[in-house]
C-alpha cells in the first residue's frame, strides 16, 4: 500500500472514524467514570502492567464496536453498487481487500497505541520501576481490534444487508460478555467454604481481560502465545471472506478461525493459577535493613523504611521476643474469597491496605504496628469492618500506651467507642493477664481461626 493510495482510503472510508470512535470513548470511560482504574497500586496511571491490563479491559466494549465498524466497512463495495465492475479490473482481488483491510487496521492500532500511550506518560511520572513485560498485553490488545475489524469487513462482503453491522456488533458484545459471565467462569469453592468463581480456558478467547485486583499479577506467555493464534485465525477467516467470491470459497474461508479456536484452546492454560500470575520480577524485595517493599513501590521505601523501623521498635519493647523482626510488602496474590495468610515475625502489609494507604510519618508507624498485631482476616477482595479494627485500636493503644484514631479509618467515632472499655480493662489488668490476652490475640489473628475482640476481652476464641 502506497502513500497516495493509503490518503484516498483514509478520506473515502470510515477507517479514520473507526479509530475515533475507538479513542474518545476509551478516554471518556477512564477519566469520566469513578473506578477502580483511578485508585490505589492498581490504577491505570500507577504502574505499567495494570496500565496495560486496564486498557485491554476496555476490549469488552471497543472490540463489539470494531466488529460493527468493520462489517460496515466491508459493505463499501456493495453499497457503491459496482461490485461486479469492480470485479473485472486488473487489480487482484486480494489487492483491493488489503488496501481495505489494511487502512482500518492502521486507524485502529494507531487509536489504541495513542491510548496506551496516555497512560504510559502518566506511569512514567508516577513510578520508577520501568520494564517490558506488559508490552505483549498491549500488543494483543491492538491486534484483537485489529482482527475484529477485518472478521467484521469479512462478515459484510459475505453477508452484504444494512443489518449485518449492528447484528455483528450485538453479537460480538453477547460473546464477551459470555466469556466474562456463565461461559467463562467456573465456578467454586475456597478453602475457607465460600462460594466463588474463577476464569476458564474459554474466558481466555474473549480480547478483554478481567479487572486488576493487584498490581503484580500479569498474563502468562502461554496466555499471550494462545491468544495471538485465535486471533491470527480471526483475521485470516476475514480476509479470506473478503476475497472469496463464490459460497463454497466462503465456507472454505472459515477454517482458520475454527483451526485458530482449537489450537489456542489447546494452548491456553487450564488453570487459573496459570493465567494470571505473579510478575516475579516486579514482586522482588527492595529492603532499607528489615524494610522491605517491591520493586514496583521502591519509590517508596525511603519514607517507609523510617516508620517501619520505629514500629519494630515500639513492637520489641512491648512483645519482647515474640516481636516481628521485619516489615515487608506483601507479594502473596490469592483467589478471590481467600482467608488471608499472615506471618507472627514479619508486618506483612499493602500499600492499599485502609490504615496504610494514606498515612505518613507517625501516623504510618502506628499503621505497621496495627497490621503487625491484629492484621485483619477479611477474605480476599472483599470489604469488612467489625471485631478486627476494634481489635486494632485496643492493641495498638497497648503498645503505645494510650488509645490513638486508627489512621485511614472514616468509622473512628465507632472505633472509640467499640474500643475505649476494652481498653480500659485491659490496661487495669496486671501485666501478665495483659500479655496472657495480647498473645491470644495474636493467634486468633495470625492463624484466622479466632474473635481477636474477644480474645481482647478474656473470652474464648471462636
Amino acid at each position: 500500500m502506497n502513500g497516495r493510495v493509503l490518503r484516498i482510503e483514509l478520506r473515502r472510508s470510515v477507517a479514520p472514524w473507526a479509530g475515533v470512535v475507538v479513542l474518545v470513548p476509551a478516554l471518556a470511560f477512564l477519566y469520566l467514570l469513578p473506578g477502580q482504574w483511578w485508585t490505589g497500586t492498581t490504577a491505570w496511571t500507577a504502574q505499567w502492567t495494570p496500565m496495560a491490563l486496564w486498557t485491554r479491559s476496555l476490549l469488552y466494549y471497543l472490540w463489539p464496536l470494531a466488529v460493527g465498524l468493520g462489517a460496515l466497512q466491508g459493505l463499501r463495495d456493495h453499497r457503491s453498487k459496482m461490485s461486479e465492475l469492480l470485479t473485472t479490473t486488473s487489480r487482484p482481488a486480494r489487492h483491493r481487500a488489503a488496501m481495505l483491510a489494511g487502512t482500518t487496521a492502521i486507524t485502529l492500532a494507531s487509536a489504541f497505541a495513542l491510548l496506551v500511550l496516555v497512560g504510559g506518560v502518566q506511569v512514567l511520572a508516577n513510578t520508577e520501576y520501568m520494564h517490558l513485560g506488559w508490552l505483549p498485553i498491549s500488543l494483543v490488545g491492538a491486534f484483537s481490534l485489529v482482527a475484529g475489524a477485518v472478521l467484521g469487513m469479512g462478515a459484510g462482503r459475505a453477508l452484504p444487508s444494512v443489518l449485518t453491522p449492528p447484528t455483528l456488533a450485538m453479537g460480538a458484545f453477547v460473546f464477551t460478555t459470555l466469556m466474562h459471565l456463565s461461559l467463562g467462569r467456573t465456578e467454586t469453592t475456597t478453602a475457607a467454604g465460600v462460594p466463588a468463581t474463577e476464569p476458564n480456558r474459554i474466558s481466555l478467547l474473549s480480547p478483554a481481560v478481567d479487572e486488576v485486583r493487584d498490581a503484580l499479577v500479569t498474563l502468562s506467555a502461554s496466555v499471550h502465545v494462545g491468544q495471538t493464534i485465535w486471533l491470527l485465525g480471526m483475521a485470516a477467516t476475514g480476509f479470506a471472506l473478503l476475497v472469496a467470491a463464490t459460497p463454497r470459497a466462503r465456507l472454505i474461508a472459515l477454517t482458520p478461525v475454527l483451526a485458530g479456536a482449537v489450537i489456542a484452546l489447546l494452548v491456553l492454560p487450564s488453570d487459573p493459577r496459570r493465567m494470571y500470575v505473579v510478575d516475579k520480577a516486579a514482586a522482588e524485595l527492595v529492603c532499607d535493613g528489615p524494610v522491605c517493599v517491591t520493586k514496583t513501590q521502591q519509590a517508596r521505601l525511603a519514607d517507609l523504611a523510617g516508620p517501619g523501623k520505629e514500629a519494630l521498635r515500639l513492637l520489641r519493647g512491648a512483645l519482647g521476643d515474640q516481636a516481628p523482626d521485619s516489615v515487608r510488602e506483601n507479594t502473596a496474590v490469592l483467589p478471590e474469597g481467600s482467608t488471608p495468610r499472615w506471618s507472627r515475625s514479619t508486618v506483612l502489609f499493602d500499600f492499599d491496605d485502609d490504615i496504610v494507604a494514606t498515612a505518613k510519618g507517625e501516623e504510618l508507624t502506628w499503621a505497621l504496628i496495627a497490621k503487625g498485631m491484629v492484621p485483619g482476616c477479611t477474605p480476599t477482595s472483599w470489604s469488612g469492618f467489625g471485631n478486627d479494627e476494634f481489635a486494632q485500636a485496643v492493641a495498638l493503644a497497648w503498645v503505645l500506651g494510650d488509645l490513638k484514631p486508627l489512621p485511614g479509618t472514616l468509622l473512628r467515632r465507632e472505633v472509640d467507642a467499640e474500643a475505649r472499655p476494652v481498653w480500659n480493662e485491659l490496661k487495669a489488668l496486671p501485666r501478665a493477664e495483659q500479655l496472657s490476652r495480647i498473645n491470644a490475640m495474636r493467634a486468633a489473628a495470625v492463624s484466622c481461626k479466632g474473635d481477636t475482640f474477644d480474645a481482647l476481652k478474656g473470652g474464648a476464641s471462636r
